[in-house]
């Protein structure tokens, strides 16, 4: 994503462009917004939204927007983004090779990110 530094894999890339095809108009965008907190150091929300705020930047990345605020921005420099489907649920997930887990998980920490309209 331009100037931030966000690795989307092709599994999380497929579900965002459906999300905004289905949820949103021609200028839509996923809003992501970030903060300290949770397993992997990191709670986040997520919604398709028609325009940005005052408050968010717009970053583009394969054609797909993304409206995030500053602070969300710095959280989520050196992320990858994922999209991961079990028989129980399916949703975002992002690895953060930045956190520390607080949950006694010894492997890389990540955040499972779950759509959460406003």
């Amino acid at each position: 994503m331009d100037d931030l530094n966000v690795t989307i894999t092709p599994a999380a890339d497929k579900f965002v462009r459906r999300m905004l095809r289905f949820d949103g108009g021609p200028n839509s965008g996923l809003r992501l917004s970030v903060a300290p907190g949770g397993c992997s150091g990191l709670s986040a929300e997520f919604a398709v939204v028609d325009k940005p705020t005052a408050s968010e930047t717009v970053h583009e990345t394969n054609g797909l927007r993304f409206f995030i605020d500053a602070q969300s921005k710095v959280l989520l420099q050196g992320v990858t983004m994922d999209f991961v489907e079990t028989p129980t649920s399916a949703g975002l997930k992002f690895h953060d090779p930045k956190a520390v887990s607080t949950c006694g998980s010894h492997s890389a920490p990540s955040l499972d990110l779950h759509d959460h309209k406003h």
